[in-house]
This record gives C-alpha cells, structure tokens and sequence, in this order.
C-alpha cells in the first residue's frame, strides 16, 4: 500500500463514491434515463459524472418554459 494514502483518504473516497453512484442510480432510474450507465460512471470519479447528469440529462439550469395551459400563455384578447 502506498504510504502517501492513509487508510482514513481511501475510506473517505470510497464512501463519497459509492453515495454519488447510488444518487445517479435511483434518480436516473426514477426519471427513465439509463440508469446502469450513469451508476457505473458515478464509481469511477467525483464530481463531474453528477454535474454532467444534473446538466446535460435532467437540465435542472433550462429556463422554464410556459406550459400550454397557463393563463399568461392564452392568446384572448378581452
């Protein structure tokens, strides 16, 4: 074992690890996308796969758009 990680480092990265795979698993599960990718993704860095997932898959920074039924949306004239 290398003498520059302790053991404290090694537990501390494998459990922030295995948190972050198993967010990505049950929420991309829970939102349809594929799910075994990003868990797999999520074991082998931190943070990145989660900002990617957040940004580009559930595009949680997309301006909301006005849905087809919000009365600001109609177009009557009184």
């Amino acid at each position: 074992m290398n003498k520059d990680l302790s053991l404290i480092t090694i537990i501390v990265v494998v459990v922030i690890l295995l948190t972050q795979s198993i967010y990505l698993f049950m929420d991309a599960r829970k939102h349809s996308h594929n799910y075994w990718l990003w868990g797999i993704v999520g074991l082998i860095q931190a943070p990145m796969p989660t900002l990617f997932y957040l940004i580009f898959v559930r595009k949680i920074f997309q301006r909301n758009k006005p849905k087809k039924g919000d009365s600001y949306n109609d177009d009557c004239y009184d």
